[in-house]
This record gives structure tokens, C-alpha cells and sequence, in this order.
């Protein structure tokens, strides 16, 4: 009886979060060091499910980062990283174009043998997304910084129902291919649909005050704050460009943008559907 008294109350718990967010739109990316060897995680596909029965919007970007990694290896080409992002070449971006599409493939047809409809795309397929090429100290190639998002394919799948799964290439000017982050993408698709979500899934719980220190966790970090914190070196590494897609979503319009470690089972639901939440929520 107590355990039924317990699952009642988590009920109750939600349902003033499942009626705010209804028929909102949830833009959530997945992937990096939650999409590697060892497969999907069937919780967070579950989460998704869940999100899309209770009547909201769920848009899915990955990306695959140590599964392109392997693939290159695994065609006698070694992975070169400038400034932390993949240099790449033609030979490079036609083993990536494979990979993220085996992916795809991967989390759509998991999603329907769950009973949810569900349509995966390239970000360089209808003008999804288009860029230009990264320019720096460095030459990356056929790397890309998005430039706009068309969102006509993506608003017709969500009036329908259909989840839409999105792998991160754009196309430029010049027609070419082009290899993107896939949490400039995911927070450029947030902003370009008004979403009332971003979520952005990784292998951390948050931004921390001390690294060293899982307590010390921001619950709540306004987008100003989270620049701040960048500028001191609080934040830094890999945190950099998860904490600027936040701030860029946020700034974009979107309402809260949140952090999440996707090896907590059902994170998703845990943030969003109970009021205090397991990651860094970042707010304006």
C-alpha cells in the first residue's frame, strides 16, 4: 500500500508539469557520450515516449561522436581534433554522413518498435540547415557554423505527431556537405521553433561551482551568470560549448535550457516532470 501511495504522489507530481508543457515543443539532444559502443539507452528513448503520450512535442538531435570516432579508425583514418572540434575532410565527412545516419536509423526504429511514430533526417536534407564554413586560426574544412534553420518539414511532422530525429550536417552556399556541433544545431533548431525546452543530454550532472565537487551543482544559473562563468574558467573543456548552446537557446527565446548527466536512468523525466529537477536548469 505505501509503495502505491508513493507512485500516486510521484502522479500528482507531474501532472502540473504535464499540463504546463502541453502540445510545447521539447527540443532535446542526444548523443556524443550517450550514443557510443554500447548502444542506445532504452530510458531515455522511454522518456521521449513518455514526453510524446502526455501530450508534448518531442524533437530529437544527436550526434555520435565516439561512434564516428570508431569508424574512422576502423577505415584507416585517424580522427583529428582542432580546438576540440573534428577536422573534416571529404574522405572524413562521407565516413561521419555514414555513421550519424546509422545512428538515426538506430534511435528511429527503436522509437517505433515503442508504438511512437517517428521520421529521421539529415540537418542537409529540404534546407534543414544551412551554414557556412567555420573560419578560425585554423582550417577545419568541411566544417560548418549554422546560419539559419528552416523549419518547414520539422512544424508539419510535430502537427502531425511524428517525432522528428535530426542528424547534425548542413549544407552551405555552395551546395557542399558540411560537418556541425550538434549542440549549435539542436540549440539553433530550439530557437528557430520558439520551443518552450532545450535539453541538452550529457555525461556530467550539470555545471558544477567545484568540479571536484558533485554537491556544489547549480540547480538554477541565469544565462548572463553562465557567460560570466565561462570568462573565469568555472566553466571550461568540453562544458564550454554545452553551457553556450544554452545561453544561445536562451537568448534565442526559448524559456529554460537544461543540463543533463544521461547515466541517471529517466533523467528526462526527473527534470522535467518533477519541481526540483536533477541537473542546472539555465534561465534568463
Amino acid at each position: 500500500m505505501k509503495e502505491a501511495i508513493k507512485k500516486s504522489e510521484v502522479l500528482i507530481e507531474a501532472l502540473p508539469h504535464i499540463k504546463k508543457f502541453f502540445e510545447k515543443t521539447i527540443v532535446i539532444k542526444y548523443g556524443g557520450s550517450a550514443v557510443d559502443e554500447r548502444g542506445l539507452d532504452p530510458a531515455i528513448l522511454e522518456d521521449i515516449m513518455f514526453m510524446n503520450y502526455a501530450g508534448m512535442r518531442p524533437v530529437v538531435v544527436h550526434g555520435g561522436g565516439p561512434y564516428i570516432s570508431k569508424m574512422m579508425k576502423a577505415s584507416g583514418v585517424e580522427p583529428r581534433f582542432i580546438g576540440g572540434r573534428r577536422y573534416t575532410d571529404e574522405k572524413s565527412l562521407a565516413i561521419i554522413e555514414r555513421a550519424l545516419a546509422t545512428i538515426n536509423g538506430k534511435i528511429v526504429s527503436a522509437l517505433k518498435r515503442m508504438g511512437a511514430s517517428a521520421f529521421g533526417m539529415s540537418g542537409g536534407e529540404n534546407g534543414l540547415i544551412r551554414v557556412k564554413k567555420m573560419k578560425g586560426d585554423a582550417d577545419l574544412g568541411y566544417v560548418g557554423k549554422v546560419t539559419a534553420v528552416d523549419t518547414t518539414v520539422l512544424k508539419r511532422l510535430i502537427r502531425d505527431n511524428i517525432i522528428p530525429v535530426i542528424y547534425p550536417l548542413g549544407r552551405g552556399r555552395d551546395r557542399h556537405l558540411y560537418n556541425v556541433n550538434a549542440d549549435d544545431v539542436a540549440s539553433e533548431i530550439a530557437v528557430a521553433l520558439k520551443a518552450e525546452k532545450f535539453v541538452l543530454l550529457t555525461n556530467v550532472r550539470g555545471v558544477l561551482r567545484d568540479r571536484s565537487d558533485e554537491a556544489s551543482l547549480y540547480n538554477t544559473l541565469k544565462a548572463g551568470l553562465a557567460e560570466k562563468l565561462i570568462k573565469r574558467g568555472v566553466i571550461n573543456g568540453g562544458m564550454i560549448p554545452k553551457a553556450s548552446s544554452c545561453i544561445n537557446a536562451i537568448k534565442g527565446g526559448v524559456k529554460k535550457a537544461h543540463i543533463l548527466d544521461a547515466g541517471v536512468p529517466h533523467a528526462l523525466l526527473l527534470e522535467i516532470f518533477t519541481d526540483k529537477g536533477i541537473g542546472t536548469e539555465v534561465v534568463r
